[in-house]
């Protein structure tokens, strides 16, 4: 297929609609449900009060605002996938019981100091009707629209932004792919939450699972597992590329097996290993936050030798794994520079050897 056949098959895919909604309107669609912002997309909200108050102060001094997005779902409702931060500010000093957050009391405003300190019952009613009536552009993906492109556009919209860390963007964009996407968000969302993972995964540190690092490394071990060839040097490529793979049927995914998989080693690591199995240790004792690196080593390393570990002694393997993670070799491929696809098959044949050596 010659080139401009390629680009021609595609145009019109994607099924779009643009006009100007006043922030009033988008208040009221929202209070209404016809304008929804789904739970996984309102906990990303996290401008600062300056931020909120700096976009509030443009609205009333008509500085331009960049246009937001929304795709059409079948019966109609719009969901918002670009324009969380403006959309939630203005809800937040508007109609903030709609989204069940303190009402916004504007602070740091510079080019009108004189609005510091109102919310927006406080206001002139001039100025309330003015943040009513101001317009925003706003773009609808059509629900005619592919479901592969609807997800391509979240994915474009968000790769980059300061607001979104890489699994938010995968977790959000997997919604676009309608119930097979929510399915598999779904299965990272709970095997981040069983039991004996969610013990192991507390070493995280604080900032890092607010930014969903627990299911990324549900992810991680999927595509450790069952993509380990895919791996070119970037891990948040690498994870992209495995996810967008199952998602679009590309890779396989047999949910029930690889639950069932994820279950069996999480138990065997935390029964044996203890809670702190993917840690780094200083002698005896283990020591900061859970490494990445360390979790697929370990955990792949368990999930590729399960038959010949059962039945060992746990003290052994604790042992074995202990000195492991202290050795030279094992440091060299998971420290700095450590991203590469031979040392991480190396950090797992060397997770794999030292299990297989245990008593």
């Amino acid at each position: 297929m010659a080139l401009e056949d390629e680009i021609a098959a595609r145009v019109g895919e994607v099924r779009t609609d643009s006009f100007d909604l006043s922030f009033g309107e988008i208040a009221n669609l929202h209070v209404n449900k016809e304008l929804i912002i789904q739970p996984e997309y309102q906990r990303l909200f996290r401008w600062s009060l300056q931020q909120k108050s700096h976009l509030i102060e443009s609205i009333l001094l008509e500085l331009p605002v960049p246009q937001i997005f929304v795709i059409e779902n079948q019966d109609g409702v719009f969901e918002l996938i670009d324009g969380l931060q403006r959309i939630s500010t203005i809800l937040q000093f508007m109609e903030p019981q709609s989204i069940e957050l303190d009402p916004l009391t504007l602070d740091g405003c510079t080019l009108v100091p004189g609005l510091n300190g109102l919310a927006f019952t406080q206001m002139p009613l001039s100025l309330r009707l003015r943040i009513k009536r101001s317009p925003i552009r706003t773009v609808v993906i059509k629900k005619q629209s592919k479901a592969f492109l609807r997800y391509e556009m979240f994915k474009r919209l968000n790769t980059g932004g300061a607001n979104l860390e890489p699994q938010e963007i995968r977790n959000c964009s997997s919604r676009m792919l309608g119930e097979r996407g929510i399915a598999f968000y779904n299965t990272l969302v709970q095997l981040s939450l069983q039991d004996d993972f969610a013990a192991c995964a507390d070493y995280l540190p604080q900032p890092d699972k607010e930014k969903k690092a627990a299911e990324e490394l549900v992810l991680r071990f999927f595509a450790a597992k069952n993509f380990l060839e895919g791996f070119k040097g970037s891990v948040r490529d690498w994870l992209d590329t495995y996810m967008e793979g199952v998602l679009l049927e590309k890779l396989p995914f047999e949910t029930e097996a690889e639950v069932d998989t994820f279950h069996k080693v999480m138990t065997f690591a935390r029964q044996n290993l203890g809670e702190t199995a993917f840690l780094r240790y200083r002698g005896e004792n283990p020591t900061g936050s859970l490494p990445p690196a360390y979790f697929e080593a370990i955990a792949i390393g368990i999930q590729t030798t399960f038959d010949q570990i059962q039945g060992k002694n746990p003290a052994s393997l604790r042992e074995k794994v202990t000195q492991l993670v202290q050795t030279e070799a094992f440091r060299a491929v998971t420290g700095p520079g450590a991203n590469s696809k031979e040392k991480l098959k190396t950090r797992i044949q060397l997770a794999a050897a030292a299990l297989v050596s245990a008593a």
